[in-house]
Order: C-alpha cells, then sequence, then structure tokens
C-alpha cells in the first residue's frame, strides 16, 4: 500500500487543498492521510482545532480518491511537533509500505532547516507540489531529492485568502460551517451589525450565489462576496448624526439622498477600508443595493434583487426568487416592480435621484 501524508493546519481547508490530494492520490495509487495540525509551531491558527476538524469532515465527504484523517498530531502532549515524529510514526505503524510525504512548493526552499530533513527524506519520499511561477532552489531539492508533484492547475487559492474574504473556493457545506459558526470573516463582519442583520446577509449572500450559478453567471463567489458585504454600513457604532457627517466627507454628491441611504456608502467604504475589497463591480453592488441606479452591473442587479427578496423577509418571495432563478435578469426587472409597487403601496417616500434613475432605466415611469 502506498500512503500520503497530508499535514497541514486546515484553517479552512479549501477546494486547492482538494484538488492536490486528488491528483497525489491518482498519480501516486496512493492512500491520502490528512494530519491536521493542532499548534504548529510556524504560525498560529485562527480557528480551534476542533472547528478545523469538523470542515475537514465535511469537506471530505465527497472525495474521489481513498483517505483518512489522522488525529495523532491532535493528540500528542508536546508543545511543538515536528514532522520527523509524524513521518516515523506512520513508518513504525505501516513498515513495509511505501510512504510520501507532501509540502507545498513555498516550504521546498526551507527544507533543509527542517528538522532531521535528512533522515526524514530517507524515510518517506518528499514530493512538493509545484507552483507556476515560484522559483524552487535546485540544489535542495536535488539534496534531498525532492519529488514534484506534476504541473497541475490547483488554483492561486490559500486558506488566507479565505479567511480575508478575498476567494470562495471551497465546499459549499463548509462555507455554511463558517456562517452558522461565525468564522472568519463572518465573525468579523458580526462586529459591525446585529445578529439579525447577520442573518440576513447571510441569506442574501446564499441566495445571491445560487442565482449566480443556476444562471451561469462568472465567477459566482463575487455575487457572494458583495451580498454578504451589503450591509456592513448598518452599523449601531454610526448614529445618524456621524452618518451626516461621514457623507458630507466621504461623500458629498450623495449627502442630499434619504438617510435611510446612507448605510450603502457607509458598506463600501468600511468593505474597502477594513476588509480590503478591491474590486470595483462588488464594490459598486454595495454602494447602490438600497437605492438602484441608472447603470448597474450585473453583480448590482442580482444583490439588489436577492436584499429584496431574501427568504427570511416578511412576504412570501418564492415567486420572485423562482424568477431570480429561471432568469437572473427578467427576475431583477419583476422585483423592481414589485418593490415599487409595494413602497407606493405604503406611502412610502422614493422620490430620490438614484431610485428614481433606477426605475426611469430598467422599468419606465
Amino acid at each position: 500500500m502506498n500512503y500520503i501524508i497530508f499535514g497541514g493546519t486546515f484553517d479552512p481547508i479549501h477546494n486547492g487543498h482538494l484538488r492536490i490530494a486528488n491528483f497525489a492520490a491518482k498519480k501516486f495509487s496512493a492512500k491520502v492521510i490528512f494530519v491536521p495540525n493542532k499548534s504548529p509551531r510556524w504560525k498560529e491558527p485562527l480557528t480551534d482545532i476542533s472547528h478545523r476538524l469538523n470542515m475537514l469532515k465535511i469537506a471530505l465527504k465527497e472525495a474521489t480518491f481513498e483517505y483518512e484523517i489522522s488525529d495523532y498530531e491532535i493528540n500528542k502532549s508536546d508543545d511543538i511537533n515536528y514532522s520527523i515524529d509524524t513521518v516515523k510514526y506512520f513508518k513504525d505503524k505501516y513498515p513495509n509500505d511505501k510512504l510520501y510525504f507532501l509540502i507545498g512548493a513555498d516550504q521546498v526552499n526551507q527544507f533543509d532547516k527542517w528538522k532531521d530533513a535528512v533522515e526524514l527524506s530517507k524515510l518517506s519520499t518528499v514530493i512538493y507540489s509545484d507552483r507556476p511561477g515560484f522559483e524552487l532552489n535546485k540544489e535542495i531539492i536535488q539534496k534531498f531529492n525532492l519529488v514534484p508533484l506534476g504541473y497541475l492547475e490547483s488554483g492561486e487559492v490559500s486558506s488566507s485568502d479565505i479567511r480575508e474574504l478575498k476567494s470562495l473556493d471551497l465546499s459549499e457545506e463548509v462555507l455554511r460551517y463558517i456562517e452558522d459558526n461565525k468564522l472568519y470573516f463572518v465573525g468579523r463582519i458580526a462586529k459591525y451589525v446585529t445578529p439579525k442583520r447577520l442573518n440576513h446577509s447571510i441569506q442574501v449572500a446564499r441566495l445571491a450565489y445560487e442565482v449566480a450559478k443556476v444562471n451561469k453567471l462568472e465567477n459566482p463567489e463575487r455575487y457572494y462576496i458583495a451580498a454578504i458585504l451589503h450591509d456592513v454600513g448598518k452599523t449601531s457604532k454610526c448614529d445618524a448624526e456621524d452618518a451626516v457627517e461621514f457623507m458630507k466627507k466621504n461623500y458629498p454628491e450623495y449627502v442630499d439622498l434619504p438617510k435611510f441611504a446612507y448605510h450603502q456608502f457607509i458598506g463600501e467604504y468600511i468593505a474597502k477600508k477594513d476588509f480590503n475589497i478591491k474590486d470595483e463591480e462588488i464594490l459598486e453592488a454595495i454602494k447602490f443595493h438600497c437605492t438602484g441606479n441608472s447603470d448597474m452591473k450585473k453583480i448590482g442587479m442580482v444583490v439588489y434583487a436577492s436584499d429584496k427578496i431574501e427568504p427570511t423577509r416578511e412576504f412570501d418571495s418564492t415567486w420572485l426568487i423562482n424568477s431570480c432563478l429561471n432568469d437572473w435578469y427578467q427576475g431583477f426587472i419583476d422585483t423592481l416592480v414589485d418593490n415599487k409597487k409595494y413602497l407606493l403601496g405604503h406611502a412610502k417616500d422614493i422620490t430620490n435621484k438614484l431610485t428614481d434613475a433606477c426605475f426611469k432605466q430598467y422599468i419606465g415611469d
């Protein structure tokens, strides 16, 4: 039997991990042993091992390769666990089998500094995942007989990208777990809004993502990112007076809008400054999600509609949700018509330059 030891913090596990594991398992006809680190010496995990282990189990449920999850490092009492200890453990456990030890390309150039690196490379065949454009130290590769995995389009994704809301290249079930347990970016958003508002934002994000995916719109994760952040400007830290001053300073051209609309601009500002969002279409979707405007991009339209009709709203929005799922643009138009009818029917003041322009552009006078 061949075994591949794949260690890591998996904070969280993402699809890049799974693609690499799948590729390696098939190339070496091996079973992959995932070995989550409890307290690695080179970095401090942001999430408790129990959460990381749960996400690992969730992500691997649909794996198409043979695997197991080892709790060897989790159960060790040592303050520091070295890779050589893990390799020795599995060598004792499988003395007559072939062991591979999988590392990332970024670890190759430091491998000579690892504890007992020579012995580790003798007890197992060290394989490394490739990273296009990453310059590797050939002397280290030759000295320790490191073996390349072979070019693999695993995608430029890292756990830090997930944590920082730069990517959502992970299992949707893992994403649900992150939402439900307020991990990473969800926990950060929770510091700005009430629990009820956070739940609304999650529901909007789920719907926007589903609409984008079903309609085969490019990069559905961008729709999710815009939607999960759309109401971050409804922060309890910004009262009405502060909001006016904020608008005068940062968005003077919109200070004449009704105050209920201010949060969309505050949200765009927070998304840029605190969440480091640089994608202009995502920022624009946040900036006009409440009022709409006359020149909306796809992300903006889907987020606008999803915000108005997400399933926890206090009315039956089923037909509008189905309209969006069937045809995202027609769903947006149907939502606009229904929203205008609702606002006028409840004597809401909808007269402002952005909403007027939006209705005129997309549904006429």
